[in-house]
């Protein structure tokens, strides 16, 4: 009877300690447990092998480690010395690199996996911090500018009323 309740008590606890295993991190500064995905290759490429990790972090990120994260990519940036840092949210990640010439690059991925569809380039304004605590090179209310100036050129087809009426223009009584 001793020798099964010793069997059931290492049992309990190698399963408690799988479950802790399997839940995703919140942020770390040498990335997730996962492979690195098209968003994170983008970003070491940008930066360099010798690229500090400020994190990876997601929405539910404290504003603790949204701040250490910040200050790693903003004294990377400062000192001209290579970095990256990304942001998980709901449907698509984003991330900012800085290589050793102080350049900065931008990277966006919408959808997961393989089939995620990733936009990059030049980061069209200096390394800040967000209202939201993530380091972002777009000047406030730009981020719109990221499919123009870094996407085919081409304006993006205007959307269909999603209520499906007729879309009112000013000044034609239509509401």
């Amino acid at each position: 009877m001793k020798t099964l309740s010793i069997f059931l008590g290492i049992l309990l606890t190698c399963l408690t300690a799988c479950n802790k295993s399997d839940a995703p991190a919140k942020a770390s500064s040498s990335g997730s447990s996962k492979p690195p995905d098209v968003l994170q290759l983008k970003l070491q490429e940008y930066a360099g092998s010798s690229a500090s990790n400020c994190g990876r972090l997601d929405v539910h990120a404290t504003q603790v480690e949204l701040k250490t994260a910040s200050d790693c990519a903003q004294l990377g940036s400062q000192k001209k010395q290579p970095f990256f840092v990304a942001y998980d949210m709901p449907g698509m990640a984003v991330g900012v690199a800085g290589n050793a010439e102080g350049k900065l690059f931008t990277v966006q991925a919408q959808g997961n996996g393989p089939s995620a569809a990733v936009t990059s380039g030049d980061c069209p304004s200096q390394l800040r911090v967000a209202t939201s605590g993530r380091v972002t090179c777009f000047a406030p209310g730009d981020m719109g500018s990221m499919s123009g100036s870094h996407g085919s050129g081409a304006v993006p087809p205007r959307m269909a009323n999603p209520h499906g009426g007729a879309v009112a223009k000013p000044g034609d009584g239509k509401q």
